[in-house]
């Protein structure tokens, strides 16, 4: 068990979760698409954030060059992406709940990993620990390596990856997926967004067994 698990450990996921970062990803698929002369519908791509870079890239580029524009599109990202990126209504509300709470927070997410810092870093979010890279049921690598056992996101990848680690799974209305898609992928409790996080989290809380699960 990690040594973390005594302590309420809540994880985030990042895209439509905490933070709303459409407009800063429609932007950089527009330049990409400038810059290789490929077409990439951005406003289409934008509204299925979630899966990892490489799957929506697929869409756009042959098997071949995906590696490659995804090491571009990584690096024109910090400077056209981060400033136009926004924090969710309730974002900043939702990790300071948890550490009011004497809770450690944690973003476990499947964007490349030092972006996903720059947004936080940018935003003044400031959660314990930040990992990237990880997507579904691969999430649940890190968040057992934590001792996550609330996990939070807006897409039924998530729901998933916090199953797979056997943390409450708490889904956030607010990204691709409807709330009947995320009931129905078996999330614990689904919220319309993080503005309910913390009155569910004291709920939570209170609840019996409460401490048997932090």
């Amino acid at each position: 068990m990690s040594p973390m698990a005594s302590t309420l450990t809540v994880g985030f996921d990042l895209d439509m979760t905490l933070i709303d970062s459409r407009p800063g990803i429609r932007a950089c698929y527009r330049a990409l698409a400038e810059r290789t002369g490929t077409f990439i519908d951005a406003d289409l791509a934008v509204t299925r954030l979630g899966p990892p870079l490489v799957e929506e890239l697929a869409h756009w580029f042959p098997p071949e060059r995906v590696p490659e524009m995804a090491e571009v599109y990584r690096a024109m990202y910090p400077s056209i992406a981060i400033a136009a990126s926004a924090a969710m209504p309730g974002a900043r509300e939702a990790v300071d709940a948890v550490r009011a709470a004497g809770g450690r927070t944690m973003v476990v997410t499947a964007k490349y990993e030092p972006n996903a810092k720059l947004h936080l870093s940018h935003l003044g979010i400031e959660p314990d620990v930040v990992v990237g890279d990880l997507w579904a049921e691969q999430k649940a690598e890190a968040l057992r390596e934590y001792g996550a056992s609330v996990y939070v996101g807006d897409h039924v990848g998530d729901v998933r990856g916090a199953r797979a680690a056997g943390a409450y799974s708490v889904a956030v209305a607010t990204g691709p997926c409807p709330a009947e898609e995320l009931d129905a992928a078996g999330a614990d409790v689904v919220l319309t967004g993080l503005t309910a996080f913390p009155e569910w989290l004291d709920g939570y809380r209170e609840a019996p067994g409460a401490a048997s699960r932090a």
